[in-house]
């Protein structure tokens, strides 16, 4: 699985319809969650949510938290 990190890139991929999946922290920013779950909703991306941005940078694979993260198809 790849992940592309951080609220820009992950607006990025849902816009181009590149993104499987969204996951998406429960502490981030109210309104950047606002914005991209209306987004995937829009382009019919599920959202998972995150408890915490750690967790998240976690799962990712970085030692920061992360906010969201777009889940994209491996490159082949």
């Amino acid at each position: 699985m790849h992940f592309m990190i951080g609220s820009k890139q992950t607006t990025k991929m849902v816009e181009q319809n590149k993104a499987i999946e969204v996951y998406v922290a429960q502490d981030a920013d109210p309104r950047m969650k606002d914005d991209i779950v209306r987004l995937c909703e829009t382009a019919g991306v599920p959202v998972k949510w995150i408890d915490t941005m750690k967790s998240l940078g976690e799962t990712c694979g970085i030692e920061v938290g992360a906010a969201m993260a777009a889940v994209i198809p491996e490159i082949k």
